[in-house]
């Protein structure tokens, strides 16, 4: 049994856990593709079949991924949205936050799971969980009395996808965000706001 570095069993298992997460999302940024458990374990510096205690398999590993990068999205988006200098800013700052951590590579979690593991279970974790991040962008359109602000947010949110889109061509950050502003700045700049990506 290998010995144990924290004060309790369940501390050392959490520890454990934290360094195979890290070292997944590690290798997924290097490669853009789902590691092998293997790959995982070697990277967090354990015994290939230590990481069984923890993970089933790949797609288990990958559902852990997202379960663990999605509170720290939805924080990113939801404090960016925040310090936003106006109701109609935030807008912009939620869209400026998604493409942002898509080009950090926090994305590229939701994308090996769904190239990995289509299914209808996915499919309503995924819908559940872009329903939640997008909730915050609704509410700022309710409160700017946008008419259908739901249906507003669906096109503020294919905005963002183009722009991520744009990332995955080859374009820099910097020009997404400059088309970014160039399509939702005049709708910003309407509410009042200062419809800038800076």
């Amino acid at each position: 049994m290998p010995r144990i570095s924290k004060s309790t069993l369940a501390e050392h298992r959490a520890a454990r856990e934290r360094a195979l997460l890290d070292a997944a999302h590690e290798l997924l940024t290097e490669t853009g593709e789902a590691p092998s458990l293997s790959q995982v374990a070697q990277r967090a510096g354990l015994a290939r079949t230590s990481i069984y205690q923890y993970f089933a398999s790949k797609q288990e590993l990958l559902q852990a991924m997202v379960r663990d990068v999605y509170p720290r999205w939805t924080r990113r988006i939801s404090t960016a949205m925040e310090q936003a200098p106006t109701e109609a800013d935030r807008l912009m700052a939620y869209a400026v936050a998604n493409v942002s951590l898509v080009a950090e590579g926090a994305h590229a979690v939701g994308s090996a799971l769904a190239a990995l593991a289509p299914g209808e279970e996915l499919d309503e974790q995924a819908t559940r969980m872009h329903r939640e991040v997008q909730e915050p962008l609704v509410q700022t359109l309710e409160r700017l009395q946008v008419e259908s602000p739901a249906a507003v947010a669906e096109l503020v949110n294919a905005v963002v996808h183009g722009a991520t889109l744009l990332l995955e061509s080859g374009q820099d950050l910097a020009a997404a965000l400059r088309h970014l502003e160039t399509v939702l700045g005049p709708m910003v700049r309407e509410h009042g706001g200062r419809g800038t990506t800076a």
